[in-house]
């Protein structure tokens, strides 16, 4: 029998510019295109502001619709659509995922763009697919307001997508060059789009309400009794808010509210028949391309303030504060283990130390972690390594997990799990699930907030975070102009 590895499939991707239309078009699309468009990555530009000068906000991409698609339900039930069945067997959905991009075509070393994406894997990972990754661990089920299941995780092929370069204002139509795409029509279809007009007031929102206040304070205190009793050095403990939505568009307008009032680089509309995820993500969970890999943990908060001076005051002491950078240090390390599992040796370092980034309501502190990915590993090595992101479990990773299911007693979903794409050249980017609304499909929505609880932690400040980083959320939602209107 011969050992001769099998050959690899290549193709080459096609690119085409596209006049006329632009990412501000692109949540409309979404919602009248259906048919045609599944999911939207959108960096937004004027989300942050960096003191490092770095630009994470350059690319929006709307992928076509789902030509194949890899699921795991609320049960634990691999699906296949458009694969082969055999992966159904397959008891990790990271293993099965590898299984099923091989069956695909990918671009031969030749090939080269500055585009993210051409063509590849939209995916969405919960956060219980910790539970696979890390098998002692026992995490709650999530299970949202209508009871209906939502997946644990989802991969979808998509031959297509519109691709948005902020930087050079460009838009471009991307396919991979094997499966049809009727580009004429989509271009006669995009020269007659009309977008809807974006009315601030259109929102309706009911029963909103948040988790009791005095509760979150009493898991703080338990938090820091596991602290002094040296099962933990930090956990991120968070709490929800929940609403009802009841308009059937309602995951445009909220994505659109967020635009205006919570912009970010790595916001997401990603819409599955179940619900949908609408997210104002300012974090990436890992980059990868070309084998170098980088992880951007946030760890560190404080409330923007409209006077000038006061914001800068602000700033200032979130730079100083002895609580929140050894807070930050102790997660950069964390990261840097992580991708010390997957990278090679000596080639993991940390490019920006604590830089501040300023959002619309709030500062935050950031930092950058590279390495080289080893030849021996993947893509869905690196994500198995980094997921979910320490700075949203906290350290040890495993063990403030079990304590968080302990204190939370629900299952997140969504919150602080991840979207992403991989492109067909290899290329990835994912962002953590923090700033984001899940949304039933019965119109039950929600979304949680988290505070980082070290040994000097006072529980009243705490769960005074969690409000300052709602605030985006709450104000994008209510409409409200400031926070003395939030109800």
């Amino acid at each position: 029998m011969s050992s001769k590895a099998p050959s690899v499939r290549t193709c080459s991707p096609v690119i085409e510019p596209i006049e006329g239309i632009t990412a501000a078009d692109f949540p409309d699309l979404l919602a009248q295109m259906s048919d045609q468009f599944s999911h939207l990555f959108a960096s937004l530009a004027s989300g942050a502001a960096s003191e490092s000068g770095q630009n994470n906000a350059r690319w929006s991409i709307l992928f076509g619709t789902a030509r194949a698609e890899l699921r795991l339900d609320a049960q634990g039930i691999l699906h296949a659509t458009g694969l082969p069945q055999s992966l159904t067997a397959e008891s990790n959905f990271l293993s099965a995922f590898a299984k099923a991009v091989a069956t695909f075509a990918r671009t031969p070393a030749s090939f080269s763009t500055e585009l993210p994406f051409v063509g590849g894997w939209s995916f969405y990972l919960s956060y219980e697919l910790a539970g696979q990754i890390e098998p002692s661990l026992d995490l709650p089920r999530f299970t949202p307001a209508d009871r209906v299941g939502f997946p644990v995780a989802v991969a979808q092929y998509h031959a297509s997508a519109l691709v948005f370069d902020h930087l050079h204002h460009k838009t471009w139509l991307v396919h991979d060059g094997q499966s049809p795409v009727d580009a004429e029509s989509l271009c006669s279809f995009l020269a007659a789009f009309s977008a809807t007009p974006q009315a601030d007031s259109a929102l309706e929102i009911q029963a909103l309400r948040a988790d009791d206040p005095a509760r979150y304070r009493s898991g703080v205190r338990k938090i820091l009794a596991y602290l002094r009793a040296g099962d933990v050095f930090q956990a991120n403990l968070s709490r929800a808010w929940r609403f009802r939505a009841p308009q059937a568009d309602a995951g445009l307008r909220i994505f659109r509210r967020l635009e205006q009032h919570n912009p970010a680089p790595f916001a997401a509309w990603y819409r599955l028949p179940e619900g949908e995820i609408i997210s104002s993500s300012p974090e990436r969970l890992v980059d990868h391309r070309g084998g170098h890999v980088s992880t951007r943990p946030i760890a560190g908060t404080r409330r923007r303030d409209a006077d000038s001076l006061r914001d800068a005051v602000l700033m200032a002491e979130l730079r100083a504060h002895p609580k929140e950078r050894a807070e930050h240090v102790m997660l950069i390390d964390l990261e840097r283990n992580d991708l010390g599992r997957v990278c090679q040796p000596g080639s993991v370092r940390v490019d920006e130390l604590m830089v501040l980034e300023s959002f619309a309501h709030v500062h935050h502190l950031v930092s950058n972690v590279s390495g080289q990915l080893r030849p021996d590993q993947t893509v869905f090595d690196l994500l198995a390594a980094v997921f979910p992101g320490g700075t949203i479990t906290g350290c040890p990773k495993v063990r403030c997990m079990e304590i968080l299911a302990e204190l939370e007693q629900t299952g997140r979903g969504p919150y602080t799990g991840s979207v992403g794409y991989l492109s067909l050249d290899g290329r990835m980017d994912s962002n953590i699930l923090i700033r984001t609304v899940f949304l039933a499909k019965d119109g039950q929505g929600e979304f949680r907030t988290g505070a980082g609880i070290v040994a000097d932690s006072e529980p009243e400040r705490e769960c005074t975070e969690t409000e300052e980083k709602a605030r985006g959320l709450l104000l994008a939602l209510t409409g409200a102009h400031n926070t003395d209107q939030l109800p």
